[in-house]
């Protein structure tokens, strides 16, 4: 587990269009995401707009839907524990591919904060809740913060790091 070395969030985002999907299996873990991801969101001051959908393997569509529907952001949040059979590694796989697909296409970020984990203990451990050690839905809000700060820094011509000189 990572816990510590998580970026500070840059912060603020004030009328940005971002959308929070959640998942909704592990009721438990995805109210936690979900409290991360609003707490920050709140603190950004981001226009943000939240929607379920069944699991995990759907975000990668909902979220490509919520780019063209106009969100210059998506925080993609859902649990994936690992269980008997290989659908743990096929779903992980896909959703991983599927929102960095996204991603790339659109120019739009994608927050990953998705858990895969070995057991439901992981995934409480990583949710944000009193006792949790991580607050992945948070980290993933920050991390569109950050993109979208970055993006705009690129798009209006500001050096991002020393020598660097627009073509």
């Amino acid at each position: 587990m990572s816990g510590a070395g998580a970026p500070q969030s840059q912060g603020r985002a004030p009328g940005r269009r971002v959308a929070i999907l959640a998942a909704s299996w592990h009721e438990d873990v995805m109210d936690g995401l979900l409290a991360g991801a609003r707490r920050s969101a709140q603190a950004s001051e981001a226009d943000v707009a939240e929607f379920r959908v069944p699991g995990a393997f759907e975000l990668p569509v909902v979220a490509k839907r919520a780019i063209a529907a106009g969100f210059e952001g998506v925080v993609a949040l859902g649990v994936v524990i690992r269980g008997g059979t290989p659908h743990f590694e096929y779903v992980s796989q896909a959703v991983t591919s599927g929102l960095t697909q996204v991603a790339a296409e659109t120019g739009v970020p994608v927050g990953f904060g998705v858990l895969t984990c070995d057991d439901e203990a992981q995934a409480l451990d990583r949710a944000g809740l009193p006792g949790s050690s991580e607050d992945k839905g948070a980290e993933a809000f920050d991390a569109v913060v950050s993109t979208l700060t970055t993006l705009n820094e690129l798009s209006y011509g500001q050096r991002p790091y020393p020598g660097f000189t627009p073509a």
